[in-house]
């Protein structure tokens, strides 16, 4: 499996409209990031999870020119708003594109982009066939099962996955000892930490720290960043374990 961060910033990307941090002025390309959203190459399948509103920057930036499936963890606009970009890959794979989500976030797609779902919807509206995630494993296209695992982000729920040995969470505050549950086993995770300082509805850094050295993780690759956590090379060199590395756009590895 390939794993590639497609973006890892948090809602108001990096940098930051308006904003004169020394993050946000920064030349360094890894302290440049877009809306969080990842790419998943395993078994001849690709698959997008999330696509915000620089979706289509990021398909572009990597080539993406064959998209089997999206997956999205919630309905928040930062991990959504791309969606009538799938109209290129309709065009080109001739079939509407598969939308894994939950009951709930259906429900807020069809009213975000009503024009999509309408039943005599014009020419060139996106094509989607939506899939339901509940509480059980599901399988994509046939070929891939997916683990859902239910977090809390700040008073929403948002899913989690785990595809074999990889786990994918973002945007978490809390999640339950019976999630944590499904985590066992993981060899490679990313998981969000937005800051240092403490934040209602995600993890900080020593939260998500704490939750991977607790399910022993051998790597961990952190997404979700603020301008607040600092210069990617400030935290990587004085506030993360070996096992773990702050992600950044366009980082791409391997799950065995």
């Amino acid at each position: 499996m390939r794993v590639t961060l497609l973006g890892t910033g948090t809602s108001g990307g990096i940098p930051l409209i308006g904003c004169p941090c020394a993050v946000c002025a920064s030349d360094n390309p890894k302290d440049k990031r877009l809306r969080t959203a990842a790419l998943i190459e395993v078994n001849n399948l690709t698959i997008a999870i999330d696509c915000g509103p620089d979706f289509r920057q990021q398909m572009l930036a990597h080539n993406v020119r064959h998209l089997d499936a999206i997956l999205f963890t919630h309905a928040h606009r930062d991990h959504t708003a791309g969606l009538d970009d799938i109209r290129a890959y309709n065009l080109w794979q001739k079939k509407p594109m598969p939308i894994y989500a939950t009951h709930e976030v259906q429900q807020i797609l069809k009213v975000q982009f009503n024009y999509a779902f309408e039943e005599n919807k014009y020419e060139g509206a996106p094509n989607i066939a939506l899939h339901t995630i509940d509480q059980q494993p599901f399988t994509i296209l046939n070929q891939l099962q997916v683990t859902p695992i239910y977090v809390v982000h700040g008073n929403a729920p948002v899913v989690g996955f785990k595809i074999g040995n990889f786990t994918y969470i973002t945007d978490a505050s809390y999640i339950t000892p019976q999630e944590q549950q499904k985590i066992t086993g993981t060899k490679t995770m990313v998981l969000n930490a937005l800051r240092h300082t403490q934040h209602w509805s995600h993890f900080n850094l020593s939260q998500a720290l704490q939750h991977i050295q607790q399910w022993q993780i051998p790597q961990a690759y952190l997404t979700h960043i603020s301008h607040q956590m600092g210069l990617h090379h400030e935290v990587e060199a004085n506030h993360l374990p070996p096992n773990v590395r702050l992600g950044y756009d366009g980082l791409q590895f391997t799950v065995d």
